[in-house]
């Protein structure tokens, strides 16, 4: 097999929408120096780097955003998923990702790939009051504008969020923060992203996701995050499972996206969305 380098929008049908990935395609992962060089030269908040799979049918993921490895990333895998689908691959994956196992189906929506992954295990954490004053200082948030019905949390599903709801849709879509102060805020705690949400109505959220750790100030769509968000819902009891939600993500930044997450009893999360070919490369996020 010859290495190839895909581009892909994941969680939008139209590749000026969503979240754009990378996906390094080869029977082999190069080094990590080269798999971070590749992933700083597309420039997108990740991309995922996809070796061929083994006897078992297991195939090594990892994914770099532009400065770092991190160990799981959902809008990277939906990608991955379906460039493999677009390839022949098949329409189950199996993923050996640094989060553990990650099973992912593709299928075809209204003449379009949908692929959908099942988590990790989530979890979730109180937030210490330090980590929360310092988040909210970077932010320029007061605490009497978050909503008291989703109380802060940190959760995961492959990777750890400070999730932080807001009482109005105004306050999300106000967002100007201080990219050094929060990366270093969430160097210290371990976070991949912060999952800022506003719920619409008992099915339906808007999210932002600050990404300053991978060197983007703002991701598109982001299904780790919502994954997680899925697992806090459930396990805090703010949440009837089985159930499914939308999230829509991406609109302030003129890249809208919708992820599907359905939420069963026990178990994984799982983040279902489109994914399609970006034809030429183009700008993703904002990089730093």
């Amino acid at each position: 097999m010859t290495s190839r380098l895909l581009r892909y929008a994941a969680f939008a049908r139209d590749p000026a929408g969503g979240n754009p990935a990378g996906v390094w395609i080869d029977e082999r992962l190069p080094s990590a120096d080269e798999m971070q060089a590749i992933a700083a030269g597309v420039g997108y908040s990740e991309t995922a780097f996809v070796a061929a799979p083994d006897a078992a049918g297991r195939r090594q993921v990892r994914y770099f955003s532009p400065v770092a490895e991190v160990p799981f990333c959902g809008h990277a895998t939906i990608a991955a998923a379906v460039a493999l689908g677009n390839l022949g691959g098949g329409e189950r994956q199996r993923f050996e990702t640094p989060a553990g196992g990650i099973e992912v189906r593709v299928s075809r929506d209204d003449g379009a790939r949908i692929a959908t992954l099942v988590s990790a295990p989530p979890r979730i954490a109180p937030v210490p009051d330090q980590l929360l004053r310092e988040a909210l200082a970077a932010l320029d948030w007061r605490e009497d504008e978050l909503d008291p019905s989703i109380p802060p949390a940190l959760a995961f599903a492959g990777a750890w969020h400070l999730v932080l709801a807001t009482r109005t849709r105004q306050r999300l879509a106000t967002l100007a923060y201080d990219f050094e102060r929060l990366r270093a805020t969430m160097l210290t705690h371990d976070l991949t992203t912060l999952q800022l949400v506003w719920r619409e109505s008992e099915n339906v959220f808007h999210a932002r996701n600050p990404f300053p750790v991978g060197g983007v100030v703002e991701d598109p769509a982001t299904g780790a995050a919502a994954a997680a968000l899925g697992g806090y819902l459930r396990d805090a009891g703010l949440l009837a499972a089985p159930a499914r939600f939308t999230i829509h993500q991406g609109e302030a930044m003129g890249r809208p996206g919708r992820l599907l997450v359905d939420v069963p009893v026990a178990g994984g999360i799982a983040v279902s969305g489109h994914a399609v070919p970006i034809p030429d490369p183009s700008p993703a996020g904002e990089p730093r």
